[in-house]
């Protein structure tokens, strides 16, 4: 079964997301030539890149929706709780760090 992604004007239900967040894994929710939009679960403890900081080919947007995350880059760590968002450059090395069991809105601005 392939991933539903949503289409242009298609409602998507935030409010229900956290709903499932013990079940429930990352998926991507829109993807188009300009950005992708993913629903990202992360458990508490869980870091997302293992393997030191990482890099995406354009603007990101970590938003937290539930729970509470570490978002590190080369400079600084800050600590994400639900309701707060962060913003990096095209290129920022970071890596992301549940702290709580948390689902995060991630927003990739293709360049």
């Amino acid at each position: 079964m392939s991933t539903h992604h949503a289409k242009a004007g298609e409602i998507v239900d935030l409010a229900t997301w956290a709903n499932d967040l013990p079940f429930e894994k990352s998926k991507a929710i829109v993807k188009s030539n300009g950005f992708e939009l993913a629903r990202l679960v992360i458990k508490a403890g869980e870091d997302m890149h293992k393997n030191g900081l990482c890099h995406v080919n354009g603007p990101t947007i970590f938003h937290c929706i539930e729970g509470e995350i570490d978002l590190q880059t080369s400079d600084t760590t800050v600590r994400l709780h639900a309701g707060q968002l962060a913003y990096l450059e095209s290129q920022a090395k970071h890596a992301v760090t549940g702290i709580q069991d948390s689902v995060v809105l991630l927003t990739i601005v293709l360049t």
